[in-house]
């Protein structure tokens, strides 16, 4: 399952707006870092440029690496260093798609130098990282700052949540999500393998799903409490075999703040399929995704995911490979509302709200996070764990602060 080489690219987006014969042209620079082989290259770049981004550079993180995939998309431009590309007057918008341990750093610099920003989830790998974006994107609310919660964009989830808002089935008293799939790493040995990195089933599928929910019943959780399990800890390579620490299980349960109940179930031993269900019970009827395809109470269907994607063919049999079909299609959406952002405005800083309106901003992540450290915290202590989403950074050293205040109050 190579669900897990999304994460290990950078997506560098600038736009430069022109007009030429009274119609809106979007020109953009696409700067990417294949970190690990990732062919989900192969499917973003040309939807990029199917929707009038012109990809013009690339990072990589070796000159060689950026040059051999430079060459294959026909990028005529490549470097080592990321700040050739952050510092390029003609890059304004920075997609972030990597290991979740850079998301924060890049993301700070990105804005504070004047850059929108889309970032990959989940917003670090703590509060503490994720606390620090959300400051940066309040410092600079004029600039794009969303996190790719790509399944926010999927039809079937836009009806669903239409469906719940409208209360054609009553008050939601119980969600249900299970996914089952292979495991989000491939045959390299790297961070995906690594929980410390942010590698695992409940940082990169969990945070979706917890997402999800709240985008679904505008409804967050005050406690949790979970189990989180590694199973296959042995990674054979030709070295040996090494330690993978990632967790492949993930199971909990969510009380919202309306007292509704969420039970998650995230099993990553169903090698070469995926399985994706939720299920929404109300007072008045329920309502259930299954992959892309929307169903009520038993049999009547509201949705069917028929619509054809680019290239549809090509997509769906390099993106199962990949990333799940309905990740992959909900990505695909995102860049095109980012399109529709971008599209009608003729001051290349410019933008327009309504059609990213539904994007998970970096609050919105840092919740995500704050449920992520719940979880952890109840699987150690096996109990249920209030979710507290910190305002403030932490102080790095409290024992200095602690001594320094004290000499000060004796002086």
């Amino acid at each position: 399952m190579g669900y897990g080489t999304l994460i290990v690219v950078y997506y560098f987006v600038s736009h430069t707006i022109y007009v030429v014969d009274k119609y809106t042209y979007l020109q953009c620079a696409v700067i990417l870092a294949v970190v690990i082989k990732g062919k989900v290259i192969e499917i973003i770049v040309p939807f990029l440029r199917d929707k009038g981004f012109k990809v013009e550079a690339l990072w990589g993180r070796t000159m060689n690496e950026a040059e051999e995939a430079a060459k294959r998309l026909q990028i005529p431009f490549w470097t080592n260093k990321i700040d050739n590309v952050l510092l390029r007057k003609d890059v304004d918008l920075i997609f972030i798609v990597c290991s979740p341990n850079l998301h924060a750093q890049i993301a700070v610099k990105a804005l504070g130098i004047g850059k929108h920003v889309l970032c990959d989830k989940p917003a670090g790998l703590c509060q503490s990282e994720a606390i620090k974006m959300v400051h940066a994107a309040q410092y600079y609310p004029s600039l794009i700052s969303v996190v790719n919660h790509s399944l926010r964009f999927l039809p079937a989830f836009v009806q669903m949540k239409k469906q719940i808002v409208e209360n054609k089935i009553g008050n939601v008293f119980l969600c249900d999500v299970k996914v089952q799939m292979g495991r989000l790493y491939g045959d390299n040995f790297n961070w995906l393998c690594d929980k410390t990195m942010g590698g695992g089933v409940l940082t990169l599928v969990g945070s979706h799903v917890i997402d999800l929910v709240t985008y679904l019943t505008d409804q967050k959780a005050i406690r949790v409490h979970g189990i989180v399990k590694t199973f296959n800890k042995d990674f054979k390579c030709s070295t040996g075999v090494r330690q993978v620490t990632s967790p492949d299980f993930c199971t909990f349960q969510m009380e919202m703040a309306d007292r509704s109940l969420v039970t998650v179930t995230l099993n990553n031993h169903l090698a070469g399929t995926y399985v994706q269900e939720v299920l929404m019970c109300g007072t008045e009827g329920n309502l259930i995704v299954k992959g892309g395809d929307l169903f009520k109470d038993k049999d009547e269907v509201l949705y069917l995911d028929v619509e054809d994607l680019q290239k549809s063919d090509a997509i769906n049999v390099v993106s199962a490979d990949i990333m799940p079909r309905p990740c992959m299609k909900g990505l695909l959406k995102m860049i095109s509302a980012l399109r529709e952002a971008f599209l009608p405005v003729e001051d290349k800083r410019g933008w327009v709200k309504e059609p990213v309106s539904s994007a998970a901003t970096f609050e919105d992540s840092l919740y995500v996070q704050a449920v992520i450290d719940a979880i952890r915290s109840s699987s150690r202590n096996k109990e249920w764990v209030k979710v507290e989403v910190i305002t403030e950074e932490p102080d790095p050293n409290p024992l200095l602060s602690a001594a320094v205040r004290k000499s000060g109050m004796s002086m």
